[in-house]
């Protein structure tokens, strides 16, 4: 699966979140997340459904703390992504620094749908990027595009 991004960030930094996302976050790795687009308002990833993600073992259902995970992890990465195009003027480095100042404020996740499907995709936008706080709206898809979950997340970024 190919990595793309927005003209706005560049392949050095794009490929420095992709490896804080998908190997040096252990849990990350764990539940299997892969990024598939970057931008500076916006990113999409895409997570298969494995037996050991099930939260319901009647109906094969993923775990809704997979769900609000990964949209968690989404919301975050796209306020980085945000800051990264800030403050493009300094290197890739000190951009990516800037992670440790990241944390997740509030998080609600709305559960609509029964998430049984052989993949997912998961996307987060950047509603606004102040100077302390990043605010976002996220999205868990089926792969046919059937909104499973939906969420919206306030994040720390200085």
């Amino acid at each position: 699966m190919t990595l793309t991004h927005g003209p706005e960030l560049d392949p050095e930094f794009v490929e420095g979140i992709r490896a804080i996302t998908e190997e040096q976050i252990v849990f990350n790795k764990v539940l299997g997340l892969k990024l598939t687009h970057l931008s500076g308002d916006s990113v999409e990833a895409r997570i298969q459904m494995r037996d050991d993600l099930v939260g319901h073992f009647q109906y094969n259902r993923l775990h809704g703390g997979v769900i609000s995970a990964v949209l968690d992890t989404l919301g975050g990465i796209v306020c980085l992504n945000g800051v990264g195009v800030r403050y493009a003027q300094e290197t890739v480095k000190e951009r990516l620094a800037r992670f440790s100042k990241l944390g997740t404020i509030d998080l609600r996740i709305d559960y609509l749908r029964p998430s049984i499907a052989p993949h997912f995709l998961a996307r987060a936008d950047l509603i606004r990027l102040g100077s302390r706080v990043g605010n976002t709206r996220m999205s868990f898809t089926s792969p046919e595009g059937k909104l499973l979950a939906s969420g919206c997340g306030a994040y720390i970024v200085s």
